[in-house]
């Protein structure tokens, strides 16, 4: 089926409008029209190679929301007209143990991410939500909940997923301290997040000037992370910081905010760390430094309903897909407040 879409032919050229082949259903297959995709930051690092390994044409996206066309014989949970997103992934190997306990972000075969990746079945290349369809298998595809404001639900698939699974897994609730690092896209997820589940929320940020933003998205406060004076006063406070930032930086300075036992997770980065984190602090009062990738599709169904439940969504600014590459460099200056969603009616015009 032929698709309109946007793709990089490069890693220096632009984003440009392009036309693919979406393949025909399979009997398990929901054909999604796409309303909305979410720019993530992967976006831009995948269109320019800064991984390494892209491959080209790419067509980026993986934040999908979008109104079912049309189904597979097999399809049971969806019929068409029904909205529903798409997230980072459209498929797993489905039987390892991560796949089978509902990890299929841990999928041991790796999982197939929605562009950029390889079809399990006919080896075909995915190409993401800078287009307007997709087909998915029945089992990657979203519900969402009735009243949700499609546009600002999109950016919830990565942005919202990625700060709700470490919440879950280390059990935040009710007056439990959690940190955030960072404000950006997600770092004002994790404040609205970690805020709905009753949490005491602190941001830590190098920049004076955030506290009124922090405050509405859910900050009880704000601890300038250079102020010497500021991080002692919060010293061995905080069960939980999850850490946003996607570049390398020095944890050290984090960790004695931590509560003995508790876990500050990478959420953000990528890569070695510099400087070495001095393990000290880790052995003595048994403090953690872990990492957290989405999650699985059982727990993102779990994020959305939570999410629609209690009226949370992203703050986003639209834009229209021809708008796509200044957007791009106004994410590397951290312009935007706090994620772009394309209004994919734009492609057509």
């Amino acid at each position: 089926m032929k698709t309109l879409a946007y793709a990089a032919q490069s890693a220096t050229t632009p984003l440009a409008p392009y036309t693919l082949e979406r393949r025909q259903l399979r009997p398990d297959d929901v054909a999604i029209d796409i309303l909305y995709c979410g720019v993530c930051h992967s976006d831009l690092h995948t269109a320019r190679n800064d991984w390494n390994n892209s491959i080209y044409p790419v067509v980026p996206g993986h934040e999908i929301i979008g109104r079912v066309r049309e189904v597979g014989p097999a399809v049971t949970r969806f019929k068409a007209g029904d909205h529903v997103g798409v997230g980072c992934m459209v498929d797993s190997c489905q039987h390892c143990a991560a796949c089978e306990k509902g990890h299929e972000q841990y999928c041991a075969e790796f999982p197939t991410v929605t562009y950029n990746g390889v079809d399990r079945l006919d080896r075909s290349p995915t190409y993401g939500g800078y287009s307007d369809h997709i087909v998915v298998t029945e089992k990657f595809v979203l519900k969402l909940p009735a009243g949700m404001d499609l546009a600002s639900a999109a950016p919830l698939l990565c942005a919202g997923i990625t700060t709700w699974s470490p919440l879950r897994h280390w059990k935040v609730g009710k007056d439990s301290q959690v940190a955030v690092v960072g404000l950006g896209g997600l770092g004002h997820m994790a404040l609205k997040l970690a805020r709905g589940l009753g949490a005491k929320v602190t941001l830590f940020t190098r920049s004076a000037g955030k506290e009124a933003d922090a405050l509405r998205l859910g900050a009880d406060e704000i601890v300038l992370s250079g102020d010497a004076k500021q991080m002692a006063r919060v010293r061995g406070r905080f069960d939980l910081i999850i850490d946003t930032v996607p570049y390398v930086h020095d944890l050290n300075p984090y960790l004695p905010t931590l509560a003995v036992g508790g876990t500050l997770v990478l959420v953000g980065y990528l890569g070695e760390l510099a400087p070495p984190v001095n393990s000290s602090i880790l052995v003595l009062q048994r403090k953690a430094v872990a990492g957290s990738l989405i999650g699985g599709i059982a727990e993102t169904q779990e994020m959305l309903d939570f999410c629609g439940a209690h009226g949370i969504s992203s703050d986003i600014e639209l834009i229209r897909i021809q708008d796509i590459n200044a957007a791009y460099e106004r994410m590397l200056k951290s312009d935007v407040k706090y994620r772009f969603v394309i209004n994919m009616a734009s492609l057509k015009g």
